[in-house]
């Protein structure tokens, strides 16, 4: 894998700025906690359906953190964020005591008090002023202090493709598409000779919001210009007009046009979608659970095209319940610590969690952004080189450039609703052949704008 000498500009809002402090206003104003107290800690655990090596990876990891920790028994519940579900699990109390959330989610979620200041738990971890300043604001209130806490490295997004279906249409799957003509041709090709979808788009439950400002940000355009919605813009016209070639002049998108990120998961990884974009992060899913064939998997730049062109990043937060007691609190940080961060940390941990993986024929090495600095992230890298068993050789195209891309954040405002006004635009546009892209762009527009006025 390689990587940028020059300074990455990964963080979400622009480029990475590092802290070497955690400024905070005070500590979050719970009773103290009795670290030798027994505690039962929920918490979210793999996908609904992850393979049974998958979840003795996780149990195993338990058993280990358990150990290390005896007074905390840790019960984990599998689980899928959704947007069109997440705000019912929360108000019905369903959701786990440690659960995540996207970082786009996490202001809103602060403001509503919905998830619990962890700041002074936050602190007790050595590594606690380390975290990118510009990742770690995304979990921050008004106070200053830390609700959401950065878990899972930041994401940008890829052109995920089928090797194998590359190399049936007669197309060289060691140079993937550069262009979004590119994209077009091949996806044209692989659905002529191998009859199903070259292309494929995610269309609902937020997902074709969230799939279309991918795309529009690749052209150079935005969704959002401060508190004004941004829908009817050019570069997002020129992106559904993409769309509406490949489906209704080329017929290459085949004849699911429903997918969400679950569902375009498993049809690629059954070898029925040649190509489809996602976070880079997708294929360790697609292993644990979707069964994916390694060989037949491989990973590329998204194409960027005009001045402003950028990827869409993002990535997720570990947050927890506003009516964990103090003690769980305390178990909590210890859990996100040990189950999320401290392999980035600590060369023990790193070498550990990757021998559970690998002992459990779980992914090790999937490609990421990294959540601290650069250097750390290769530092870790080192530490379980060893260890890889991902092909990264089949996904070098994205790897030796995404970090000299512009990674761009997703719409601040209202971005769930932003996202589900888009959803209905881009199943007209793949379900209607005379779908008007102009009417559609200004009626989500007007949705958009709504939403975000509502959301102040």
């Amino acid at each position: 894998m390689k990587y940028s000498r020059t300074t990455m500009a990964l963080a979400v809002a622009g480029a990475l700025a590092l802290t070497s402090t955690l400024t905070a206003c005070g500590d979050d104003k719970k009773e103290s906690a009795d670290t030798n107290a027994a505690v039962t800690l929920n918490v979210v655990g793999l996908l609904p359906g992850a393979k049974p090596e998958a979840q003795q990876a996780l149990a195993a990891e338990v058993a280990d953190f358990q150990k290390e920790n005896p007074n905390i028994t840790v019960k984990t519940k599998d689980y899928e964020w959704k947007a069109t579900t997440f705000a019912a699990d929360l108000a019905g109390g369903t959701l786990p005591t440690v659960f995540e959330i996207p970082f786009t989610d996490a202001k809103t979620l602060i403001a509503n008090g919905q998830i619990a200041d962890m700041q002074s738990s936050l602190n007790s971890l050595s590594y606690a002023g380390n975290f990118n300043k510009n990742l770690l604001q995304y979990g921050q209130g008004p106070d200053g202090h830390v609700y959401g806490i950065p878990a899972k490295s930041v994401y940008a997004i890829g052109l995920h493709y089928n090797r194998d279906l590359f190399t049936q249409a007669g197309l060289d799957p060691n140079k993937p598409p550069t262009t979004w003509d590119e994209v077009r041709t091949a996806a044209k090709e692989i659905a002529t000779k191998t009859g199903v979808a070259g292309f494929a788009q995610m269309s609902k439950d937020a997902t074709g919001g969230w799939q279309l400002t991918v795309d529009t940000y690749a052209r150079g355009g935005r969704l959002e210009d401060g508190k004004k919605a941004t829908l009817t813009n050019d570069a997002t016209k020129a992106s559904l007009q993409f769309l509406k070639d490949l489906r209704w002049t080329d017929n290459s998108m085949g004849a699911n046009f429903d997918y969400d990120w679950t569902g375009i998961n498993q049809a690629f990884a059954a070898g029925k979608v040649g190509m489809y974009t996602s976070g880079q992060d997708v294929y360790t899913s697609l292993v644990q659970t979707n069964n994916i064939n390694p060989k037949q998997y491989g990973l590329t730049m998204i194409p960027l095209s005009g001045g402003d062109a950028g990827v869409l990043g993002g990535g997720t937060m570990a947050a927890v319940s506003t009516k964990a007691s103090a003690n769980e609190k305390a178990a909590a940080i210890k859990w996100i610590d040990y189950h999320y961060l401290r392999k980035y940390t600590n060369q023990d941990a790193a070498k550990k969690l990757a021998e559970i993986q690998i002992a459990s024929k779980q992914p090790v090495g999937t490609p990421e952004l990294p959540i601290f600095t650069q250097q750390q992230y290769q530092q870790y890298q080192e530490w379980i080189k060893p260890l890889v068993n991902v092909p990264l050789d089949q996904m070098t195209s994205f790897t030796s450039k995404v970090y000299d891309a512009k990674v761009v954040n997703e719409p601040a405002i209202a971005t769930q609703d932003v996202y589900k006004a888009l959803d209905s635009v881009v199943q007209a546009v793949l379900t209607n052949k005379d779908a008007n892209i102009d009417q559609l762009l200004t009626d989500a527009n007007t949705k958009a704008q709504r939403a975000i006025d509502a959301a102040g």
